[in-house]
This record gives C-alpha cells, structure tokens and sequence, in this order.
C-alpha cells in the first residue's frame, strides 16, 4: 500500500516546500500590508503604551520587515544558486526574529497556557520561519 502511495504523491514532491513557502510569504505580505499607511496608529498607540522609544520608526520598520521577509522568501526560491538559498535564509530569519517579538510582547501569557500558544497561527508562522532559516533552498 505505502508503494502506490509514494507513487502517486511523486509528482507533486517538488511543490510542497512551495505550499510552506507560498502559504508563509504570502501571509507576512498581508500582515505587513495591513499595518499601511505608515506609522501603523494603532500599533504606535500600544508601542508608546509598552513605552518604547521611537514607536513611529519601530512600528514602521515592523511593517516593512513583513513585507520584505514575505516577499524574500517567496523571491528567494526563485533566485537562483547561493543567492537565493541566502535570500530565503535571511528572510526565515527574519520572520523567526519578528515572531519572537510579537509573541514575546502581545502575548506573553500563552507560555503559561500553552493551548493557546499551539492554536494561534503565530507559532506555526515562527516555526515555518525558522523551517527556511535553517534549510534555505536545499
């Protein structure tokens, strides 16, 4: 049985980091797009509320950090050789960095209920992330 099964999943083996590239860009794009224009008000309300410094530049570059780290792991697989393979770590990482931070900052309380840190799409937004930090294109 696992025979036809490998062999009728065969043809499709090549797309599937695309699924998790695709389904990660496209999902930063929208979240970065969704905090235009910039300074994001809302966000700079509660990043001044944190007491953060230069909320209106942070907030902004978060915004811009979205949008890049989407589009550069989509363009990434594109990109061909080594600069590709760098554009998609580079962006993973990013992701991973600004996941952290989003996590870290608007909901620390989900590391004492760990229920809701595994039902909200931000952990699988991390784990993708960090998914194209440590493969690249390979």
């Amino acid at each position: 049985m696992n025979k036809y099964l490998d062999a009728m999943a065969k043809p499709f083996m090549p797309i599937t980091p695309w699924l998790l590239r695709l389904g990660l860009g496209i999902a930063f794009i929208y979240h970065g797009i969704g905090k235009f224009p910039l300074p994001p008000e809302r966000m700079v309300t509660w990043f001044e509320s944190m007491g953060f410094m230069y909320p209106e530049i942070v907030t902004s570059l978060v915004a811009l950090g979205e949008v890049g780290a989407g589009a550069g792991i989509i363009l990434g697989g594109l990109l061909p050789g080594n600069f590709g393979n760098l554009v998609t770590r580079l962006s993973g990482g990013a992701v991973v960095v600004i996941m952290i931070g989003a996590i870290y900052l608007a909901h620390m309380d989900w590391f004492a209920d760990l229920r809701k840190l595994f039902t909200s799409e931000q952990i699988f937004l991390f784990i993708i992330g960090l998914y194209f930090t440590i493969r690249g294109n390979n």
